[in-house]
Order: C-alpha cells, then structure tokens, then sequence
C-alpha cells in the first residue's frame, strides 16, 4: 500500500533531517500494518486498525516523536510510557536521526500494535475508560 498522499505532503514539509525521519517510518508503518489505514488526524499522521489510532508520529522540537496508543502494553522496556505519568496506554519514542531507528525492534512494534489494542475510538463514550480489545 502506498503511503497516503497527505501524509506525503506532512513529510515533505520538514525539515531535511527530519523529512528522513518521518519517510522511514511511514515506509516501516505501511509495510508493518498493510491493514492500517493512514491520515493526517489532529494534524499529524496517525494509522489506524477498525477506526481505532494505533500509531502515528508528530515533529517535536527536538525531533520526531513515535507514538504507539497502546503502547505501555507492549512489554516493551524501550518503549515508554508517554507521558510517563499518563492515564492512558500510549508510549513513544524519539528521533533525532534516521540512523537512531532501530528496523527490527519497531517491526515488532508494529506486529504487537496490531495484536495489542486498547479501544481509543470509545473513549468519550465510555467517559474516558479505556477497555481492552485485543
């Protein structure tokens, strides 16, 4: 699947380091998750599984932060919690060099995001709890 054109443009938009940054791990996201659909939400690039945001990333000032929304599930020791005091089950990492991703560790990222969900898209339903789907 090719990466979404507006996601294209968010890439194209940064700087030239960071440019690199967001183009790999839209590559990575893509082949990672074929099923994810992919969207500039909250005006930033997120993919989501059933219209539930499972990853996306985001240009901080230092660099570029990965996001996965059920992350802290992942028993993922490099991967943490995001905020650290957070109610919620996201849990990121940051870049600030293509050279920092790690290609083996974030497939695997990518493999437990798909199996690993929390229903963020019933969150204001259910007045902010968050249930387990997978």
């Amino acid at each position: 699947m090719p990466i979404p054109a507006d996601i294209s443009a968010y890439n194209a938009a940064q700087s030239p380091g960071d440019k690199e940054i967001c183009a790999a791990l839209a590559r990575a996201i893509v082949s990672g998750l074929p099923d994810a659909v992919g969207k500039i939400w909250h005006r930033h690039p997120v993919w989501f599984l059933d219209d539930n945001p499972i990853v996306g990333y985001s240009k901080l000032k230092d660099g570029i932060r990965l996001m996965f929304w059920s992350g802290q599930s992942f028993d993922e020791p490099s991967l943490p919690a995001d905020p650290p005091d957070t109610k919620f089950k996201s849990a990121a990492v940051r870049y600030t060099s293509v050279d920092a991703i790690d290609a083996a560790m974030l497939a695997r990222w990518l493999k437990k995001s798909a199996a690993i969900q929390w229903d963020y898209k019933n969150l204001v339903k259910r007045k902010g709890r968050l249930e387990r789907l997978k």
